[in-house]
């Protein structure tokens, strides 16, 4: 059975029929699949506030120790974190994970330094959820130094892009749970980032496209599953006339960093194709999937994404437009090696 902290009530949010973000067809259905078989042993709520400070740093380290002997693993510290402060970060400085560091190369196992902390599996099952693709080892295309062409180079990192491309301006604020009135009162279940019409929209991960198409509340609309199944990303409001990147359908593969579509503000409307949305943005989500029954019922579990938005702005794809299509691409390669060592 997974533990949930105290403090923490499960969240059962009725999104079905409300704004149908996994489906294609824009319509909701509650079908036999929504029975889960075992429903104590699954999460059913996460309330992620961990701050970007705390993410870069757990990350330089996990990154720095993989020259040497003992090898951190960035889910881990962060769990942990969670786990000691009661997932309470208001406090967090980075001397917190130094110390943690400092502990485990030292010799301390990870289960040591957990074994009296109640909650560190649920943190640790839920932060892995959340972060499970987001650093590894892949290839990436760069430019040579002459700038007489590219090469390839293996790393190891932050494989994950942001979703607006490089080079073109975006803002946007912590609006996760406001408050929504068109059709009637729900709750914004991701973060709006604000630009301009047209704006290339990146995959933040390789996955798998699971919707695409018109959706009255998200207008031009596509939702992606992660490789491994955890991760369910949904772009929204895309632009009128030209929303998604032309090669792209239903069943299509991504990678990470790939151009899928364009921003623009559709939405709020039956009839398809319209600009009922007053500002010019990306509605982008983030939703965790412990099991299937969670992928279109009334207990899917959306995350606050403001600030992994944050992580994600040092790395952004850079884009190129082809003049004759008016499409985007991305304009150097990108392998993440997991997907192919099955790790």
């Amino acid at each position: 059975m997974i533990a949930v902290p105290s403090g923490m009530k499960r969240v059962w949010i009725s999104l079905c029929c409300i704004a149908c973000f996994p489906l294609a067809s824009g319509s909701c259905a509650l079908a036999a699949s929504c029975e889960q078989s075992d429903e104590q042993n699954i999460i059913n709520w996460v309330d992620f506030n961990v701050p970007c400070e705390a993410m870069k740093k757990a990350i330089a380290l996990d990154v720095d120790s993989q020259e040497k002997d003992i090898k951190l693993n960035f889910i881990e510290l962060l769990a942990y974190l969670a786990a000691q402060n009661g997932n309470d970060f208001s406090g967090y400085r980075d001397k917190q994970l130094d110390a943690l560091a400092e502990q485990l190369n030292s010799g301390t196992s990870m289960a040591e330094l957990t074994k009296k902390l109640t909650y560190y599996n649920y943190y640790y099952e839920a932060y892995t959820a959340i972060f499970s693709g987001f650093v590894g080892d892949y290839e990436i295309e760069v430019a040579d130094e002459d700038g007489e062409g590219t090469h390839w180079e293996q790393r190891y990192g932050l494989k994950v892009f942001s979703p607006i491309a490089k080079g073109f301006a975006y803002s946007h604020y912590d609006d996760f749970g406001n408050t929504r009135s068109y059709g009637f009162s729900r709750i914004h279940l991701g973060n709006d980032l604000l630009g301009l019409v047209g704006t290339p929209i990146v995959a933040v991960e390789g996955g798998v496209i699971e919707a695409m198409g018109w959706n009255q509340y998200g207008g031009w609309r596509i939702g992606i599953r992660s490789l491994d199944s955890k991760r369910y990303y949904y772009y929204a409001h895309l632009r009128k006339n030209f929303p998604f990147r032309k090669d792209l359908t239903v069943g299509s593969v991504v990678s990470a960093g790939d151009v899928i579509g364009y921003m623009g503000r559709t939405g709020y409307s039956i009839k398809e194709n319209v600009n009922n949305i007053e500002t010019t943005h990306l509605h982008f989500g983030m939703q965790l999937i412990f099991d299937e029954s969670q992928k279109e019922c009334n207990n899917e579990i959306w995350i606050n994404v403001y600030e992994i938005i944050q992580l994600l702005d040092q790395t952004r794809s850079e884009v190129v437009k082809n003049q004759e299509t008016k499409d985007y691409s991305r304009v150097y390669g990108f392998h993440d090696l997991s997907e192919t060592t099955g790790e």
